[in-house]
């Protein structure tokens, strides 16, 4: 059975260059005024199991990520120093890496339709290419082909889950059902109490 749309949840990850660039605020603040509730937040030093597991790619996602950088490097006459699966698993690794640089903040949200609406706020996973407006869009230069040439994962601030089934898969890598807080946010009448008389449902 599916959870209640207004109890959909999904997680957020301030990354370490978010931490460091001092932006936590402006992006909490970003989500908090939406209307969706902030039900577990942890600061944390990302372990690379976590990781690993948080990304959650298979040998088939590593052969075909690994065979494009081979034909790529073939392409511009580059040397192939290792195996396909190897340059797929690398791909991970510069993430992995990144993510355990440094602190983040993890947080999970619920409300109506939070998975999407963390997404429009967030904006495209390429900085460059996110619109105006969205957290990405704002407040990064990076891009695809600069952390290419770098050999790193691409410094877009912020993680969230890109779908509901994700998100039941990514909140239990980062939280104890005991961290979740039940609560009622007295904004939830106005957002869900279709007449304001107080019966929610």
């Amino acid at each position: 059975m599916h959870a209640h749309p207004k109890k959909e949840r999904t997680l957020v990850m301030v990354k370490p260059d978010g931490v460091q660039r001092s932006l936590v605020g402006e992006i909490l603040s970003r989500i908090e005024r939406t209307g969706l509730k902030f039900v577990a937040v942890k600061f944390l030093l990302p372990k690379a199991d976590q990781c690993w597991t948080h990304y959650n790619k298979d040998e088939e996602w590593f052969l075909k990520k690994g065979a494009r950088i081979v034909e790529d490097r073939t392409t511009h006459g580059l040397p192939i120093e290792k195996e396909a699966l190897e340059y797929g698993k690398d791909i991970i690794q510069s993430n992995v890496d990144f993510f355990t640089s440094g602190p983040v903040l993890a947080m999970v949200i619920e409300g109506n339709q939070s998975v999407a609406i963390v997404k429009k706020l967030v904006g495209g996973t390429e900085p460059t290419t996110s619109d105006v407006g969205t957290i990405r869009g704002d407040f990064t230069v990076d891009s695809y082909a600069l952390s290419s040439l770098d050999n790193r994962a691409v410094r877009n601030l912020i993680h969230c889950s890109d779908s509901s089934e994700e998100a039941e898969r990514e909140i239990p890598i980062w939280f104890v059902p005991a961290d979740i807080v039940s609560y009622r946010l007295v904004q939830e009448q106005v957002l869900y109490d279709v007449n304001l008389d107080g019966i929610l449902e």
